[in-house]
């Protein structure tokens, strides 16, 4: 009975080429000997796939399949007293290329999957598979606050019965990546450690509201000062500097101060602006002479 490679994919006959693709990447992926170590056929489950997928993908041989249940009707598989055999091909720019990437590192350019010291030997199709993978990468979160991030800082991370030192840089951000190279899992068959990554969390600031390399900081003004002019002291995250205030300043305006933002990640001497915004507050509690004051100050304005 010829083979219904249809039905090995799970795809409808008249699936488009995209469809016959993504359900071959996906079998692919669940089905590789090397992903079912323990499984007696994960092997020929995989060459049935690949199969399938080789006849499927290719619109001459997929007609021909349609039209006569083979796609090579004078070599039929399954027709008495003929043989089939599985050959080594250059998989180099086929979609099962990037499959085996995913999984065991860049190809090679003739049928072998390379990892950064090794590489994937003998035929995809049949026969044991001895291959040279590189070890996985770890991923591990790690929180830092907002002046750690403006400073630069540093965290312990223990591995086995190592401690590890890492630098985290001035002006990391939520999301930035800090690699540490070689310290991930190790690799097999001759295959090199992966990289341990730190993912950067940079903790809410009780003062400080970060925008990129730029930081906002609310900045109290009494009335007289906003009606008069004056100094106020604003706050960095250094120490804190003065700025002029002009007459008639209103709430909600703000004040530019270059260069006393956040440092630009891994870009010396550069550094975002400090935005300081206008609170203005007014006297909570006036006595009786106080309160007569503000009124006909009030109304000498009207």
């Amino acid at each position: 009975m010829a083979k219904d490679y249809y039905q090995t994919l799970g795809v409808k006959r008249d699936a488009s080429e995209k469809d016959i693709k993504t359900a071959f990447r996906k079998l692919a992926k669940k089905h590789h000997p090397d992903a079912n170590p323990n499984d007696p056929n994960a092997e020929s489950r995989f060459k049935e796939i690949n199969e399938a997928y080789e006849v499927l993908s290719d619109p001459e041989k997929r007609a021909r399949y349609d039209r006569f249940g083979t796609a090579n009707p004078q070599f039929d598989p399954n027709f008495p007293g003929q043989t089939y055999t599985y050959t080594n091909v250059d998989m180099g720019d086929s979609p099962f290329a990037d499959i085996l990437e995913s999984l065991f590192g860049s190809f090679g350019r003739s049928g072998r999957s390379r990892g950064a010291s090794g590489g994937f030997r003998g035929s995809p199709f049949g026969g044991a598979v001895n291959m040279d993978a590189d070890g996985e990468d770890i991923r591990q979160k790690v929180t830092i606050s907002l002046k750690e991030a403006y400073t630069g800082t540093s965290r312990l991370v223990t591995k086995g019965d190592r401690t590890v030192k890492v630098n985290i840089p001035a002006g990391a951000a939520t999301g930035t990546k800090v690699r540490l190279s070689g310290e991930g899992m190790p690799g097999t068959g001759g295959g090199r450690y992966g990289d341990l990554y730190l993912i950067v969390e940079v903790a809410p600031d009780a003062q400080f509201e970060r925008k990129g390399d730029d930081l906002y900081v609310d900045v109290k003004v009494d009335m007289f000062t906003a009606l008069l002019g004056g100094e106020v002291e604003v706050p960095t995250m250094e120490r804190p500097v003065k700025l002029r205030i002009p007459p008639g300043t209103q709430s909600g305006r703000k004040f530019r101060l270059p260069g006393k933002g956040m440092p630009v990640l891994r870009q010396k001497d550069q550094r975002g602006h400090l935005y300081a915004r206008v609170l203005i507050t007014v006297p909570e509690h006036l006595n009786a002479e106080q309160k007569a004051l503000v009124e006909r100050l009030r109304d000498s304005l009207r």
